[in-house]
C-alpha cells in the first residue's frame, strides 16, 4: 500500500540554495522576438494563456525545494512573478507542430526575469511534447490544472499513475467520483488518459482514505 507520506515527504528532499545565476547549459534561450503577448482566456479562475516553452536538464536544487526528477521528469520552470506556483500542475500544449501534443507538467523551479507566459521544460517533458532539443524553442498553450489542484488526492494520483507507467506521459484527467462511504472513509476516482509512442491509453485510480486524519486506506490503478 502506497502511503501519501513517504511521497510527499520525497519531494522535499533538496534543502534551498539561492542561485547565483540560471546558468543551464542546455538551456537556449533564443531570444524574445517571438514572445506572444501574455493572451488570457477570462472565463477561467487561473488563466491560459499562449507563451513559449524551451528546454533544460535542470540542476541539484531548485527554488521550490522539488527536484526536477519529480513525476518522471514532467517538470518545468516558470517566471518568478508567474501566476503559477511551486508544486502546482499545468497541462502544457506544443502548437508548433501537427497534433497538437499535450502533458501535465509540475512546476519545480522558477526564474527571475521569466515572463509569465514563458516556461523551461525538462528535456524529457520537451521531448514529451514531440519537440527536438534541437528545435530549442517552441510555441505553447499553457492550461491551469485547477481540477487537481482543489483536489489534492487527484494530484497524489496524477503522481502515482506516472510512477506506475513510466513509459507513458500523461495528458489529461477527469474526476469521476468522490463518495463518503462511511464516516471514517471516503472515496475519489480519477481517470488519466496517459500516450505513449506505440498507443493511448486510459487508466481508473481510485483512493480509499480517512477524511479525519487523511491517511491512505487502500488505493487502486486499473485500465479501462
Amino acid at each position: 500500500m502506497y502511503s501519501n507520506y513517504s511521497y510527499w515527504a520525497n519531494l522535499y528532499q533538496y534543502g534551498y540554495n539561492p542561485y547565483h545565476s540560471y546558468s543551464y547549459s542546455q538551456q537556449p534561450y533564443y531570444g524574445y522576438d517571438r514572445f506572444y503577448h501574455a493572451y488570457y482566456y477570462p472565463q477561467t479562475r487561473q488563466q491560459t494563456l499562449k507563451g513559449q516553452a524551451t528546454w533544460t536538464d535542470g540542476g541539484q536544487v531548485t527554488k521550490c525545494n522539488i527536484p526536477w526528477s519529480d513525476n518522471q521528469y514532467m517538470t518545468a520552470a516558470v517566471g518568478a512573478d508567474s501566476p503559477f506556483q511551486c508544486g502546482q500542475s499545468i497541462k502544457v500544449r506544443n502548437l508548433t507542430t501537427p497534433g497538437s501534443k499535450e502533458i501535465i507538467v509540475t512546476v519545480v523551479d522558477q526564474v527571475k526575469g521569466y515572463p509569465t507566459n514563458r516556461l523551461n521544460l525538462h528535456r524529457k517533458a520537451f521531448e514529451a511534447l514531440g519537440a527536438t532539443v534541437g528545435t530549442g524553442v517552441i510555441d505553447v498553450e499553457i492550461i491551469p490544472s485547477p481540477e487537481l489542484e482543489q483536489e489534492k488526492w487527484g494530484k497524489y494520483l496524477l503522481s502515482v499513475t506516472q510512477t506506475a507507467y513510466p513509459s507513458y506521459k500523461v495528458i489529461d484527467y477527469k474526476s469521476v467520483e468522490k463518495t463518503a462511504v462511511l464516516a471514517d472513509q471516503t472515496r475519489e476516482v480519477f481517470e488519466f488518459v496517459l500516450q505513449s509512442p506505440q498507443e493511448s491509453i486510459k487508466v481508473r485510480a481510485t483512493v480509499l482514505y480517512n477524511p479525519n486524519t487523511d491517511r491512505v486506506i487502500t488505493f487502486d490503478l486499473k485500465e479501462v
